[in-house]
């Protein structure tokens, strides 16, 4: 499943294969940018380290004891009052995102393969910056708690047929042989304090990456959570409307979304 574009200089002979998610020289490409010209250097946003002893955590590391939710690649810290939200490719019938719902807001997650000697954020977060501008949107590279991201302003179709724009922050998070993308829209998109749970949930989740052999930028699949046998799976809004919840991952329709299973915890 092809979730990102690739940039040219990722075409490599082993990368040519890939339908995914990873990026191989992205994040060597801001040193090199910088490297260039003093002015380069300027305009390219510095790559923050991400200290993840306090998570999101793979699945081989120590991981703080408390309830999760099984989800397969990823496993979700069980939070009172947060629904969940399973999305799944038409297509393939895969679940391909999960997005999780608490006070109002909501953290859309996707965890893809990534490069064993570097990740993939760099390149990804210049990808949806482009997306969304080409959708008419704004977005800003800023620093977060998770290191950097992208504020955005997705364009939507109001009710009364007119373009308005929806607030959202594409966060993510490179681990060992995997990255983590959260999308976070709502008031928690433009309010540090309601985003404080969202965030923390973000944090203690936990990657399965598995030992299998993966194209770059390959999708992570996710099952459905034990118990939700005989939950019936709700449409999703219609694309380019306000009730439509945040891309999944960044296309050229960063507003489409696939069906969806809701479960309450």
């Amino acid at each position: 499943m092809a979730l990102f574009r690739r940039g040219a200089k990722d075409r490599t002979a082993q990368d040519e294969t890939t339908g995914g998610v990873e990026a191989t020289e992205e994040t060597a490409g801001a040193a090199s940018l910088a490297a260039e010209s003093p002015a380069a250097a300027e305009r390219a946003p510095a790559t923050v380290a991400v200290d993840r002893s306090s998570g999101p955590y793979d699945s081989g590391e120590a991981v703080p004891p408390g309830p999760r939710v099984d989800l397969g690649a990823l496993r979700l810290p069980g939070v009172n009052g947060m629904e969940l939200r399973m999305e799944i490719d038409k297509k393939s019938g895969t679940v391909s995102a999960v997005g999780v719902t608490l006070d109002g807001s909501t953290l859309q997650m996707q965890a893809f393969a990534a490069p064993r000697t570097e990740g993939i954020w760099d390149e990804i977060r210049e990808e949806i910056g482009e997306s969304v501008r080409k959708q008419g949107g704004a977005v800003d590279d800023v620093p977060g708690p998770f290191g950097r991201e992208l504020l955005a302003r997705l364009p939507v179709r109001t009710p009364e047929g007119r373009t308005g724009h929806r607030p959202a922050r594409f966060v993510g998070v490179d681990g060992p042989r995997w990255f983590l993308r959260g999308v976070i829209t709502g008031r928690a998109a433009v309010d540090e304090e309601a985003a404080q749970r969202l965030e923390d949930l973000f944090r203690r989740t936990v990657v399965v990456r598995g030992t299998e052999a993966r194209a770059p930028r390959d999708l992570l699949a996710l099952t459905l959570p034990a118990g939700a046998d005989g939950v019936t799976p709700q449409p999703a809004p219609a694309p380019g409307t306000a009730g439509a919840a945040a891309p999944a991952t960044p296309t050229f329709d960063p507003l489409k979304r696939g069906p969806e299973i809701t479960e309450i915890r």
